[in-house]
């Protein structure tokens, strides 16, 4: 069951509100219900990034840009998935963050074409903007992943939440919903235990 991409059902987890890397993985929100992608349909992506100051009003974005942004949230969350177990950061994920990294044109570049000849060509101002906002987006990965924080970052440990957060003491749930959704199963767990062992719970 997939929800619309509407509001956010939940607020940031620790960390998202410093980096936007953070809250680009956590865009795809897993509920006991459902699941809602912010970034589900192009409109939906085109908000997010105005939300964040990475695009414009009235971007126009298209399917294939959004798709491009949906990639990246993909790869960040292989290399947070990786960090947080504490194993090697998946190949495919490193090269996709670094091609990122590099898309954003500095200038116009020189093509050739039989029929013009030497031209500049300008890329279409979507997929700069677009571009632009990625390769933010993967720098502000790199730096999460290499910096101080690094050690903080854990994932959420309330089923079935697939959101990371930078943790804060022994905290280890995004949101009060999910923490409490977690004491809940665990008092449900004892109860159903003492029920099968036939003892009363404590």
């Amino acid at each position: 069951m997939q929800e619309p991409a509407t509001a956010e059902p939940l607020p940031p987890a620790p960390g998202a509100e410093q980096h936007l890397a953070l809250d680009l993985a956590n865009s795809a929100i897993h509920l006991p219900g459902g699941h809602i992608d912010l970034l589900g349909s192009p409109g939906a992506a085109e908000q997010w990034l105005v939300d964040r100051g990475l695009a414009p009003v009235d971007t126009g974005m298209m399917e294939m840009c959004a798709t491009l942004l949906r990639s990246l949230r993909e790869q960040v969350r292989s290399l947070l998935a990786a960090h947080t177990a504490g194993q090697p950061a998946p190949d495919g994920a490193l090269a996709a963050v670094n091609d990122a990294l590099t898309r954003a044109p500095a200038a116009s570049l020189l093509r050739w074409d039989p029929a013009r000849g030497l031209y500049r060509e300008t890329a279409h101002p979507t997929t700069q903007i677009v571009e632009h906002a990625l390769a933010v987006l993967a720098a502000d990965a790199a730096d999460l992943l290499t910096g101080p924080d690094a050690e903080r970052l854990t994932a959420c440990a309330s089923t079935p939440c697939r959101r990371y957060l930078l943790r804060t003491g022994r905290r280890q749930w995004c949101s009060t919903r999910c923490g409490d959704r977690a004491r809940a199963a665990r008092a449900y767990a004892r109860r159903a235990q003492a029920t099968t062992t036939g003892s009363r719970p404590t």
